[in-house]
């Protein structure tokens, strides 16, 4: 039988962390906003990426997931732009010392993690999606990186996940372009391992993580080491230049303007300051 455990209380609002046998199932559940990333999502996935740890051997496997027609379409601009408003020097102070603890967080876990992706999966959504070591995605999901949209670079370890996934060039264009790209080409660049049907990738991604419950645990969690430390640039190195770099943006009039923009629906306007 599945344990359940709400890692924060609004109905509709929240991140629900669920035993399934000796899967851990962690769903964003703000569906009405995309599960876009405010403070109660961010606070609930740190929460429940720490539950994984403090659950230890009855934790196999780690599924992640999202309700709704999409997995994450990022941070919560609105929440983003009062903060900008209201108190500029503290609007990304979420990236070290949120996101770059969740995303520490999620790469320490010994067990496989599992992504199952519907739908929209942007920005920091595709960061936290990179940070599973396996990704089920639906036919008609849709990915970008989204940053530079808004004036600003990268967070949750996004930079090294993409050059390390699809190569740098790519990742150069991904990043800088900022263009949408499909289920079918992120299966081409190897950035997933499944494609499924919409509406499917939940429940693949649980048998998935089923599969991999009842698998050699301790080889896996030798396997993740190997892989996280593919190259000589460290995560936490990685993490700390994006945060400075999305620092440093953050105080532009091009990421101000462009958040602005994008809350009335208009085009933004880049000037390069």
């Amino acid at each position: 039988m599945a344990v359940s455990e709400e890692m924060a209380a609004p109905e509709q609002h929240r991140v629900c962390y669920t035993l399934d046998g000796a899967v851990a199932v962690i769903t964003l559940c703000r569906p009405t906003a995309g599960n876009a990333l405010d403070l109660t999502l961010r606070h609930g996935l740190l929460a429940a990426v720490r539950r994984v740890h403090a659950d230890g051997d009855k934790v196999r496997a780690v599924l992640l997931t999202a309700e709704g027609r999409h997995f994450c379409v990022g941070q919560d601009l609105k929440e983003h732009a009062r903060v900008l408003e209201a108190k500029p020097s503290s609007a990304f102070a979420i990236v070290r010392d949120e996101y770059n603890p969740l995303v520490e967080e999620l790469h320490g876990l010994r067990q496989p993690v599992v992504a199952a992706i519907e739908g929209a999966c942007v920005g920091a959504g595709l960061g936290l999606a990179l940070s599973a070591d396996l990704r089920v995605v639906a036919e008609g999901a849709r990915f970008s990186t989204a940053f530079t949209g808004i004036g600003l670079a990268a967070d949750t370890g996004l930079s090294k996940a993409l050059a390390q996934s699809v190569g740098p060039s790519r990742a150069a264009g991904l990043m800088l372009l900022g263009d949408r790209f499909d289920a079918e080409a992120a299966q081409q660049w190897g950035l997933v391992h499944h494609v499924v049907p919409d509406g499917s990738a939940a429940r693949e991604g649980l048998a998935l993580a089923k599969r991999l419950a009842t698998g050699p645990t301790a080889a896996y969690a030798e396997v993740k080491v190997l892989l996280r430390n593919v190259g000589n640039t460290k995560t936490s190195a990685v993490l700390d230049r994006e945060a400075a770099a999305q620092e440093r943006l953050g105080r532009t009039a091009d990421h101000l303007g462009a958040v602005r923009a994008f809350l009335a629906g208009q085009q933004p306007l880049f000037e390069g300051r």
